[in-house]
């Protein structure tokens, strides 16, 4: 496998960069809504992690 170029690891990292902030005001707002929620729903976050992990798990078993 290849070594990435400089010129790409730049741009890589732009991108980011240009990811996160376009998406950060968005976060931000979230954030404020999920502070005033009145019903907190850690269920629902267990079991999507719990999903990912497991996804995660099948990729790796199946390389």
């Amino acid at each position: 496998m290849q070594t990435m170029a400089v010129w790409e690891q730049i741009i890589i990292a732009a991108l980011g960069l240009l990811v996160i902030f376009i998406f950060f005001p968005g976060i931000k707002a979230t954030m404020a809504r999920s502070k005033n929620a009145k019903e907190k729903h850690w269920g629902t976050l267990a079991l999507i992690t719990l999903v990912l992990i497991a996804f995660v798990l099948l990729l790796i078993s199946s390389v």
